[in-house]
């Protein structure tokens, strides 16, 4: 991943100034929604560069080492040997983005990924995730033993009361101390958009978190009722854009949770495209957050090199 993104000086100035159309938000939404993503020939291209920018998630009470073990080897061979050959993408490389974990199996994840002898980062949910419900020492505590044990990004949640109750101020220095105790990890912010009552409040937390020094902005935990909704991602994607413009500085943007489909990962291509340009469409500014995405991409590709729907023995769930 790029060098970390150092943030500004709070600005409130700036916040007190938001206000977001929902209307229009919506009807760009419902335009991104309509349209086809991707021509055909090109969707097998599109498909591999989705992969390349997924965080391969497992955050279930039942992880074990083993599991883990498993999705790390998974995301060093994410699609099958045969396939990428038919493609002429055998040997470039391609893997996941990161594993991402609950921080107690950081360490199994490290090891794993080390004997099979590549170098994807690991990231770790941190912060009392996923309500971000306990006090701030333990929350900073985990993030420093997440590092400690090998993650190299930790994707935190913020203290989603601090939105609904306009506390800017506070919000800016509890993610600044999550920046300080990351170190030299990445920080991923995760707002939990479903929980932020309004879509002007979803722009105002995104400010803030950028102001903090976050690296990527996430809109969910995956736990929540809502995730990640096309609405939330133009307003996102809008607060990172005018913050690039004013600032210049580049910040990530990670959608999570619900993103299943091979044709959902397509949209979400196409609107980073659109909306951020082609220099967001790497790993270093755009991630996919993601447990089940890969095996249906992986089933789209083998129809597109074979011409046949993949039957259960022909792609093994590993």
């Amino acid at each position: 991943m790029s060098a970390h993104q150092q943030g500004t000086e709070l600005d409130l100035s700036w916040i007190s100034k938001i206000q977001v159309n929902k209307p229009a938000v919506l009807r760009r939404a419902e335009q991104i929604q309509a349209r086809r993503p991707v021509k055909k020939e090109w969707q097998a291209a599109w498909l591999l560069k989705a992969v390349t920018c997924i965080d391969l998630t497992t955050l279930s009470g039942d992880d074990t080492a083993s599991n883990v073990q498993r999705l790390c080897y998974k995301a060093k061979y994410p699609i099958r040997e045969d396939l990428l050959k038919a493609l002429n993408m055998h040997d470039k490389g391609i893997t996941t983005a990161a594993i991402c974990v609950y921080p107690a199996r950081v360490c199994d994840a490290v090891k794993a990924l080390k004997a099979a002898g590549c170098d994807i980062p690991v990231a770790s949910v941190a912060t009392g995730f996923p309500a971000g419900q306990t006090h701030l020492k333990t929350r900073l505590e985990e993030i420093r033993l997440a590092v400690e044990d090998g993650a190299t990004e930790i994707d935190v949640v913020i203290n989603r009361t601090l939105v609904l109750t306009g506390q800017w101020k506070a919000l800016y220095d509890e993610i600044r101390q999550f920046r300080k105790a990351c170190g030299e990890a990445h920080l991923k912010t995760i707002l939990a958009t479903g929980e932020l009552g309004s879509l002007t409040n979803v722009y105002k937390a995104s400010m803030i978190a950028m102001m903090a020094g976050s690296d990527f902005i996430k809109t969910s935990t995956g736990k929540e009722t809502v995730n990640a909704t096309f609405p939330v991602a133009i307003v996102v994607l809008r607060a990172i854009r005018d913050f690039f413009w004013k600032t210049g500085n580049k910040v990530g943007f990670k959608p999570a949770g619900g993103i299943r489909s091979a044709k959902d990962s397509l949209v979400w291509l196409s609107l980073i495209k659109e909306e951020l340009g082609d220099e967001w469409m790497k790993p270093e500014l755009f991630r996919i957050g993601a447990s089940t995405l890969l095996a249906d991409i992986e089933r789209q590709i083998y129809h597109h090199v074979t011409g046949r729907y993949a039957a259960y023995h022909d792609l093994p769930m590993s």
